[in-house]
């Protein structure tokens, strides 16, 4: 008998066990799919995408059709998402081609995979998909394609702000809720260096700071804003949000000062207030827009030297971006279609030489002399006379990503796979 009540004893035991075990695996997978981004704690989303329904990613990936709405274009890495770095892009009308170059320069000098999130109208999409799929064999990133989302309600006001689908980055971290971090960059930028570099900028933020953009001005007597604007804007002469670097899970949870009302209001509560009263005072929308908010928050912002964002204006007059005459620069900005007419050659000779490079080992290494030769033609411009700080960095990013040893290389691409 004593024997058959030790049985019963160790049997329900053992069902105890197995109960305990199981509820604590459920409790860890509600626990997963609240966290979000990382496990951090997200701030609801917007009303306009709630049920994500406008706003959520389309397409097909590698595995053929999407089986759900929401599903998004993308590649299966073998790496962790925390690993990877996200850079986020908004493309319309003829942008296609000088988006895909961007995309090659971020992909040909990082080191860390790649995570592209890219907002498109919807005529592009079927080219970004046939060129970013054959590039699959680099296996380095992955992509989400984006339909252009704006609230339903002032949709149309919206898309016309400055540029059309321009101020699409200001909804960003309500779109893409479940993102920790991104880097946000106009079409018209060229990496020079590796994505890994301004990725690690996030390091420097302190507890207060949110964003990181650069003056929009070095020289304050040919700045803008200073000059002309007719609304608060940041610092001495403004920021520019070419390229923009955010921890976007600080700015969904932050409550921001603002001149519209004492009470603080959260990012998507803030932006359609601010838009129905400076709409007659802003001339670079959703720029204008941000350099109002970090007027009155200026604790949330992290200002990096202009070499992170260099722009005709930092040469045309002479120059005046001393971090990129020391170092080189970093990310080149060609606004105001630079890259496409003959007014700066400097710029639109690393802009072709970009766009016409493979992704071959031997066609990166041999980029540098041809590319110089074609600067050397440009020194009748303020910018092409100070060529060599074109290819400073360049180069460094060429050497230090190409010309190592082979076995350093391989080591390094473990690390990460």
């Amino acid at each position: 008998m004593r024997r058959y009540l030790r049985i019963v004893v160790l049997c329900l035991a053992c069902g105890f066990c197995s109960l305990l075990y199981a509820f604590s695996q459920l409790a860890v997978s509600l626990e997963e799919g609240a966290g979000g981004g990382g496990g951090k704690p997200q701030a609801a989303a917007a009303s306009w995408l709630a049920g994500g329904g406008r706003g959520g990613a389309r397409g097909v990936g590698s595995a053929g059709p999407a089986a759900h709405p929401g599903r998004s274009d993308r590649y299966s890495l073998k790496v962790q998402p925390a690993q990877r770095m996200h850079l986020a892009v908004v493309a319309c009308g003829e942008r296609l081609e000088e988006t895909i170059t961007m995309l090659k320069s971020a992909i040909i000098f990082s080191i860390r995979p790649l995570q592209f999130h890219i907002f498109a109208e919807d005529q592009l999409h079927d080219s970004f998909k046939g060129i970013l799929e054959s590039w699959s064999f680099l296996q380095t990133f992955n992509y989400s394609l984006y339909p252009i989302t704006f609230p339903s309600e002032n949709a149309a006001e919206w898309k016309k702000l400055f540029k059309p689908c321009a101020s699409q980055r200001l909804f960003l971290p309500l779109i893409l809720k479940e993102v920790d971090s991104l880097l946000y960059v106009d079409t018209d930028i060229l990496f020079l260096r590796p994505v890994d570099d301004i990725w690690s900028l996030l390091k420097k933020f302190n507890s207060t700071q949110i964003a990181a953009m650069a003056p929009e001005h070095e020289e304050p007597r040919i700045g803008w804003y200073n000059r002309f604007a007719r609304h608060p804007y940041y610092g001495k002469t403004g920021v520019n949000s070419g390229v923009m670097l955010m921890n976007m899970t600080r700015m969904r949870r932050k409550y921001f000062k603002n001149d519209m009302t004492a009470v603080r209001l959260r990012w998507g509560d803030i932006l359609m207030p601010l838009l129905k009263k400076y709409k007659l005072n802003i001339t670079w929308g959703d720029q204008d827009l941000l350099n109002i908010i970090f007027f009155h928050n200026p604790e949330s912002l992290f200002v990096f030297p202009c070499q992170w964002n260099y722009r005709p204006d930092h040469c045309i007059y002479g120059s005046n971006c001393q971090g990129a005459e020391e170092e080189g620069i970093f990310i080149l900005h060609g606004n105001r279609g630079v890259y496409h007419d003959d007014k700066q050659p400097a710029f639109r000779a690393i802009y072709e030489a970009l766009r016409n490079c493979s992704f071959k080992d031997d066609n990166i290494r041999s980029l540098l002399k041809p590319l110089e030769l074609e600067l050397q033609k440009t020194v009748h411009t303020y910018c092409g006379k100070i060529y060599k700080i074109f290819i400073k960095q360049l180069t460094k990013s060429i050497q230090d990503r190409y010309d190592r040893p082979p076995k350093e290389s391989i080591d390094e691409n473990i690390e990460w796979l």
